[in-house]
C-alpha cells in the first residue's frame, strides 16, 4: 500500500515538473519570438534612411535654374527633413518601448505597440515613396522626355506628311491647319529651351500640350475634309436642288407651305457658317453631327414631296368615290323621308325608329358639307394634299359608319315587307289546306263526325280570320301578325291532319266488317262482334269499331293483324 502511495506522489511531482519545464519553454519561445519581430521592425525602419532620397535630392539641387523648380526642391527638402529628424527618431523610439515591455514580459502591450510601429512605419513607407518618386520625375526626367519627344516628332511629321499631300481637301480651312502645325513647332522649339534652361517643370507641361495638340492634329486631319466637303460642297448642292425641286413643285400647284422649307434653309444656311467660322478656329465641336442631320432633313423632305405627289392622285381619285358614295345614300335617304309616310302608315314605327333616321339625316347632312369644304380646298388648294387625304379617309370611315346604321334600318323595314308578304302568302296556303281538308272530308262521305272535329275546325277558320284582320290593320304590327300566322298555320296544319288520319281509320273499319262478313255464317262470336263493330261504326266510333273487328277475325284468320 506505501508502495502505491509513492509511486503515485513520484508521478505527480514528475508531471508537475514537466508541466513547469514547458512553460518555460514556451515563454522562452515566445519572447524570441517577440524580440525577432523587433528587430525586423527595426531593419524595416532603417531601410527608409537607406533609400536613394537624399542622393537624387542633390542631383536635383545641381539642375535648378528655375523659380518653379526652387519652390519644387524646398518642399522635398524639408518633406525628407521631417522623415529623418522627426518621424525616424518617434518610430526608434517606440521600437525601445517595445522592446523593454518585451523584457519585463508584457506582452499584450508589446503587440499593441508593435503594431502600432507597423501603421506609422507603412505610412512612412508611403511618404517616403512618393518623394522618391516626385524627384526621380526631374532626375531621370531628360532621358524619359527625350524618348517622349522622339516619339511625338515621328507622329508629327507623318501628321505633316498627310497634310501635304492632301492639302487641297481642307479648302478655306487649309490656312487654319497651317497655323496650327506653326504653334505645334513653336512649341517644340520651347521645349528644347525649356531642356536647355533645365526647366523640367516647364518641360512636363511642354510634353502633355504637344501631346494633346498632336492628338487633336489626328482627328482633324481624320475629319476636317469630311466637314469641308459636306459644308461647301455637299449640302449647298442639296440646298440648290431642293430649292429648285420646291419651287417647280408650286408652281404645279402644290400647297407645301407646312412644310416651311424656305425658313428651314434659312437656318441650315446660317448653321453652316457657323460651322465654317467655328472650323476656322479649328473648332469641330459636333459638326459632323449636324450636318449628316441636315442630310437626313432633305432626304426626309423629297420623301414628303413624294407623298405629296402620290396623295395628289390619290385625293383627286379617292374625292370622286366618295362622292359617289355620297350621292347613292343620299338618293336612298331622300327615298325613304318620301316614303316614310306610306311606312309609318302601313308598319306600326316607334318613335325611336323615327328618330334613328333623322338621326342618320342630321349625320349625313354633316358629312355632305364636309365633303363640299374637302372639294373647295382642293380646289383652292391651300392644304397639303396630304393633309386633305386624311381628312378624306376620316370622313370616308364616317361615311361607312352611317352606311352601316342606314343598312341595318333598312334590313329593318325591308323585314317588315318580307313579313307582310310572308304573311300573305301563307295565309293562301292554309287556306288552300283547309278547303282541302273539307272537300276530302266532303268526297267520303263519313256517315258520322265526332263534335271536337268541328270545334278544331271553328278554330282555325278564326285563327285565319285573325291574320286577315292584322292584314287589314293600319299600321300593321308584325310582331302580333307573326304571331297570328303561326297560330293558324298549327291550327290548320292539325285539322288537316286529323281529316287523313280519321279518314283512313273509316276506310279500314269498313273494310273490315266487310271482310269479316265472310265468317258471319260460321263463327256465332264473328257475328256477334261484327254487329257490335257496325253499331260503333254508326255511332261514329270509328277507332274503337276497327279494334274489335280487328281482334275477332283474328281468331279465325292470324294474318289479318300484320295485314292490318
Amino acid at each position: 500500500m506505501d508502495s502505491v502511495f509513492l509511486i503515485t506522489i513520484s508521478a505527480f511531482i514528475l508531471a508537475v515538473i514537466l508541466i513547469i519545464i514547458t512553460i518555460v519553454i514556451i515563454k522562452s519561445n515566445q519572447n524570441k519570438k517577440y524580440k525577432k519581430e523587433i528587430e525586423e521592425l527595426d531593419i524595416e525602419k532603417n531601410s527608409l534612411l537607406g533609400v536613394p532620397v537624399l542622393s537624387e535630392i542633390t542631383k536635383v539641387k545641381e539642375l535648378v535654374k528655375t523659380d518653379n523648380l526652387k519652390e519644387k526642391m524646398e518642399d522635398w527638402d524639408n518633406t525628407f527633413k521631417l522623415i529623418r529628424d522627426e518621424a525616424i527618431p518617434s518610430i526608434t523610439d517606440s521600437i525601445s518601448d517595445a522592446d523593454f515591455l518585451i523584457d519585463r514580459k508584457e506582452y499584450k502591450q508589446a503587440i499593441r505597440k508593435m503594431a502600432n510601429i507597423e501603421m506609422e512605419l507603412r505610412v512612412l513607407k508611403k511618404k517616403t515613396d512618393k518623394l522618391l518618386e516626385e524627384v526621380q520625375l526631374i532626375t531621370k526626367s531628360e532621358e524619359r522626355n527625350r524618348t517622349l519627344i522622339t516619339k511625338l516628332k515621328i507622329v508629327y511629321r507623318e501628321q505633316q506628311n498627310k497634310f501635304e499631300r492632301t492639302k487641297k481637301e481642307f479648302g478655306v480651312i487649309t490656312a487654319s491647319m497651317e497655323e496650327e502645325f506653326s504653334r505645334i513647332d513653336k512649341l517644340f522649339a520651347e521645349f528644347e529651351r525649356a531642356m536647355d534652361n533645365n526647366d523640367y517643370v516647364s518641360v512636363e507641361k511642354k510634353i502633355v500640350l504637344l501631346d494633346d495638340k498632336i492628338k487633336r492634329m489626328d482627328k482633324l486631319l481624320a475629319d476636317v475634309p469630311t466637314i469641308v466637303l459636306m459644308a461647301t460642297v455637299v449640302m449647298p448642292n442639296k440646298i440648290e436642288d431642293t430649292i429648285i425641286y420646291y419651287n417647280r413643285m408650286r408652281r404645279d400647284g402644290y400647297p407645301l407651305d407646312y412644310l416651311n422649307v424656305e425658313y428651314n434653309i434659312k437656318e441650315i444656311k446660317d448653321k453652316i457658317n457657323k460651322i465654317i467660322e467655328n472650323l476656322k478656329n479649328l473648332e469641330m465641336n459636333d459638326s459632323i453631327i449636324e450636318l449628316k442631320t441636315f442630310v437626313d432633313y432633305f432626304n426626309s423632305l423629297y420623301n414628303d414631296f413624294d407623298k405629296e405627289k402620290e396623295c395628289k392622285d390619290l385625293f383627286k381619285q379617292n374625292i370622286k368615290e366618295l362622292g359617289y358614295r355620297i350621292d347613292n345614300i343620299n338618293k336612298v335617304v331622300r327615298d325613304i323621308y318620301l316614303q316614310i309616310d306610306d311606312i309609318k302608315y302601313n308598319y306600326n314605327l316607334s318613335n325611336e325608329d323615327i328618330n334613328k333616321f333623322s338621326l342618320l339625316n342630321k349625320s349625313l347632312e354633316k358629312i355632305n358639307k364636309d365633303y363640299k369644304i374637302l372639294v373647295d380646298q382642293g380646289k383652292m388648294k391651300t392644304f397639303a394634299y396630304s393633309k386633305l387625304v386624311d381628312e378624306l379617309d376620316g370622313l370616308s370611315l364616317k361615311l361607312s359608319r352611317l352606311q352601316d346604321d342606314l343598312d341595318y334600318q333598312l334590313r329593318s323595314i325591308t323585314s317588315m315587307k318580307d313579313d307582310e308578304t310572308r304573311a300573305r302568302e301563307q295565309l293562301n296556303t292554309i287556306e288552300d289546306l283547309l278547303k282541302k281538308s273539307k272537300y276530302r272530308l266532303k268526297d267520303y262521305k263519313i256517315p258520322v263526325i265526332p263534335s271536337s272535329y268541328y270545334i278544331e275546325l271553328t278554330e282555325a277558320q278564326d285563327a285565319i280570320r285573325e291574320i286577315v284582320k292584322e292584314l287589314d290593320k293600319k299600321p300593321i304590327v308584325i310582331k302580333i301578325l307573326n304571331i297570328r300566322v303561326d297560330t293558324a298555320r298549327d291550327l290548320v296544319f292539325k285539322i288537316y291532319n286529323k281529316t287523313n288520319d280519321m279518314i283512313k281509320i273509316v276506310d279500314m273499319a269498313e273494310k273490315m266488317i266487310v271482310y269479316g262478313n265472310r265468317y258471319r255464317s260460321s263463327y256465332e262470336e264473328i257475328d256477334i262482334a261484327l254487329t257490335k263493330a257496325e253499331e260503333l261504326f254508326r255511332r261514329g266510333k270509328y277507332k274503337e269499331s276497327l279494334d274489335l273487328s280487328t281482334k275477332s277475325i283474328s281468331f279465325i284468320d292470324k294474318n289479318i293483324i300484320d295485314s292490318d
